[in-house]
């Protein structure tokens, strides 16, 4: 089990403790007025802790305190760990990233796109060109997510049978069922976030010839010390798995059960874009291998290797055409980053702008989040980490991103 402990004086990594407590203020207040049950939050630099503080209950109706090896459903910041076993891949020569997603799932192969019309009634035409795997890494592909719930593409995958929490099948099966739809638009000509994440995932089965969990534990997982990450809480672990809420027409979280018991055993579906449970131990570790300092290149950590640092350097760019942010290239309707100012790399949202969100932010900064509030960025400027974990939906009910942000650099002197 990955050790979760300040590993650094934060005066050492030039933080003022008595900001740092600004930081743990803040959101206790959203525990004290029911808000948030409760949460954890880590903060690192030059690759080493330097605050962590957790506050209130990861099961409220139990009476049980959030811990530091509690489990937490990371939902899309599973979609980090999918990319990087992707590009694993692609050191390998596995493939291109100008390949057609067909060549690994034929179901791909002569894809159309709605151009009008309803769900019942769609009008479409034949896509212009193949979905490529960079499609997949940018959410340019034309995919889409049901819970979207803005287009009639959308409605089409909640008739296929996924939903927030709903993933009928295997993955396999998943993939030709998505493959069975009408794109949003031509593939490469907008931003759209959606099930792109979880066909990467199935590229890497395929590629690899592993199921995707075989993939992560053995390439991923266990080089890294990652040993509380998986698809689901095992039994002997589920004491430690918060509790998913939701917030009530009150502003409060409230239990939210409907979709909280499908990590409690294996999935049948590997979702790559969604279904992962981790630690605050274990993620940290993740990003502090995606991190470059002094002591460490991206790419490896405690002399494990999984990426080149060029390949690091070559996914935190904004691959999004012409240097657009998600906002002027995109349908920026998920809530998980600010849009402004930001484009997309291949797996993280990449600042390329820091003025235009008007959150503090460096140039560069990567980062991502999952549909239960959890949160978390990686500034190469400042050889800076933090993480942000609780158990909430949606993630767009409070401020907490972009508030972190604001405390944390507000420390930072």
């Amino acid at each position: 089990m990955s050790e979760l402990k300040v590993e650094i004086d934060p005066a050492e990594a030039g933080f003022a403790k008595d900001r740092l407590r600004r930081i743990d203020e803040n959101f206790a207040r959203y525990v004290d007025d029911g808000r948030l049950k409760g949460w954890l939050l880590t903060v690192s630099r030059h690759g080493k802790l330097a605050h962590v503080a957790s506050y209130g209950q990861r099961d409220a109706e139990a009476g049980l305190h959030v811990e530091p090896d509690t489990l937490w459903r990371i939902y899309s910041m599973s979609k980090p760990v999918t990319s990087v076993a992707a590009m694993m891949l692609y050191e390998q020569g596995a493939f291109e990233l100008t390949d057609p997603v067909s060549k690994f799932i034929p179901s791909f192969t002569d894809m159309r796109v709605f151009t009008g019309g309803s769900d019942q009634r769609p009008v479409t035409v034949p896509a212009t060109e193949p979905v490529r795997i960079w499609h997949l890494l940018t959410h340019t592909a034309g995919l889409t997510y049901g819970f979207h719930r803005t287009t009639p593409v959308d409605a089409m995958y909640r008739a296929a049978g996924f939903d927030l929490g709903l993933r009928p099948g295997t993955l396999a099966e998943s993939c030709d069922l998505w493959a069975s739809l009408p794109l949003l638009f031509q593939p490469g000509s907008e931003w759209n976030y959606s099930v792109a994440t979880d066909v990467l995932g199935r590229v890497v089965e395929v590629a690899s010839g592993q199921p995707l969990d075989e993939f992560f534990a053995q390439r991923i997982f266990v080089p890294l010390g990652m040993t509380d990450t998986g698809f689901y809480a095992p039994p002997q672990d589920l004491d430690r798995l918060a509790a998913l809420y939701a917030r009530n027409i009150e502003g409060k979280a409230g239990r939210f059960n409907s979709i909280a018991e499908e990590v409690r055993k294996p999935p049948a579906m590997l979702s790559g874009g969604g279904g992962l449970v981790s630690t605050a131990a274990d993620y940290n570790r993740f990003l502090h291998m995606l991190l470059h300092h002094a002591d460490s290149p991206a790419g490896e950590l405690d002399g494990a290797r999984l990426l080149s640092s060029r390949t690091v350097a070559y996914m935190s760019r904004n691959h999004l055409p012409g240097n657009s942010d998600i906002e002027q290239f995109g349908r920026p309707i998920n809530a998980e980053s600010p849009q402004r100012g930001v484009g997309f790399g291949l797996g993280f949202a990449v600042v390329i702008d820091p003025a235009a969100g008007k959150v503090v932010v460096s140039d560069g900064e990567l980062s991502w989040g999952g549909a239960a509030s959890t949160a978390f960025w990686i500034d190469p400027a400042e050889e800076l980490t933090a993480t942000f974990f609780t158990q909430l939906i949606p993630s767009s009910a409070h401020p907490i991103r972009s508030q972190l942000r604001q405390l944390v650099y507000q420390a930072l002197v």
